[in-house]
C-alpha cells in the first residue's frame, strides 16, 4: 500500500487563491498530492489548475463538476476517488487560506505515526484560535459547536472543523457513501459516523484566518441544516440506523 498523501480542497470561484494555494501545498513533500473538484467556476478556477497540471508531475489532480452540487457531495466524490487511487490519508482542507497549508504536515504525522485515526485541525481546542471574524459569525460558530456537541456526544470541541486528516480505514469502515450532509452538516456527521465507528478523533490546535480574497459560501440553508442534521444523526445512532 502507497503511504501518499491526497489533500482534497473543493472550489467555486477560487481563482484569486487556487494558484498560490497549489504552489503552497505542492512545495510541503512530494508524497503530497493534491485534488482539486471545481463545481464549475465562472471565474476559470479549473483552468488555473490545468495550467499547473504539467509542472507537478501527476501530483495535481482536477475533478470538474458541471455546477454547485455541494461541499459534502465535493468531498464524497474526492474520498472515493482517494480510495480508488491508494491513497494512505487523505485530508480536507478549504482554498481560501483560512487553512493554513503549513499546517498540514503536522496533521498527517498524527495519523501516519498511528497517534489518532482523524487529526481535526481545530479552533477551539486551545481556546478559541480564530482571526478576523466578526463577533457575530463567532458566536453563531462557538454556539453551532456546543450544541452540535451536546446533542451528539462528539468528544471534540470544533465539530464542524473542514480541516482535517483521515486515515483510508476510516472511510473504508464508515461507507462513505452514507453521508447525505452539506456544509457544516457534513463535517458533524463525519466525525460522527467516524466516532461511532470506534475510530479516533484527536483535535491539534491551529489558528483559522477570515479568508482575505473571494466570497463567503456561508448561508442560512448551511445553518438550519446543522440544525436539524445532528438530532437525525443522534435518533439514527440510538436506534442503529445509522
Amino acid at each position: 500500500m502507497s503511504q501518499k498523501t491526497l489533500v482534497i480542497v473543493p472550489t467555486y470561484n477560487e481563482g484569486n487563491n487556487i494558484s498560490r494555494l497549489i504552489e503552497k501545498v505542492m512545495s510541503l513533500d512530494t508524497s503530497i498530492h493534491l485534488l482539486i473538484i471545481d463545481d464549475g467556476s465562472p471565474d476559470g478556477t479549473a483552468d488555473v489548475v490545468k495550467n499547473k497540471q504539467q509542472a507537478y508531475d501527476g501530483r495535481l489532480h482536477l475533478i470538474e463538476r458541471s455546477g454547485k452540487l455541494g461541499l459534502g457531495t465535493a468531498y464524497v466524490r474526492g474520498f472515493k476517488y482517494a480510495l480508488d487511487h491508494d491513497y494512505a490519508y487523505i485530508c480536507e482542507m478549504d482554498a481560501d487560506f483560512s487553512h493554513d497549508p503549513e499546517d498540514l504536515p503536522q496533521l498527517i504525522e498524527e495519523v501516519s505515526e498511528g497517534r489518532t485515526d482523524v487529526a481535526v485541525g481545530s479552533r477551539y481546542a486551545n481556546g478559541i484560535s480564530i482571526i478576523n471574524w466578526p463577533l457575530s459569525r463567532l458566536i453563531l460558530s462557538y454556539s453551532a459547536n456546543l450544541y452540535a456537541r451536546f446533542i451528539t456526544g462528539l468528544p471534540i470541541f470544533d465539530t464542524t472543523a473542514g480541516f482535517k486528516c483521515i486515515h483510508r480505514k476510516v472511510l473504508e469502515g464508515i461507507s462513505v457513501d452514507k453521508i447525505s450532509s452539506n456544509g457544516y452538516a457534513f463535517q458533524i456527521e463525519l466525525h460522527f459516523r467516524a466516532w461511532k465507528a470506534g475510530f479516533d478523533l484527536k483535535e491539534v490546535a491551529i489558528i483559522f484566518r477570515e479568508r482575505e480574497e473571494g466570497v463567503s459560501k456561508m448561508s442560512k440553508a448551511i445553518v438550519w441544516e446543522a440544525i436539524w442534521r445532528v438530532w437525525t444523526l443522534k435518533l439514527q445512532s440510538m436506534f442503529g440506523k445509522l
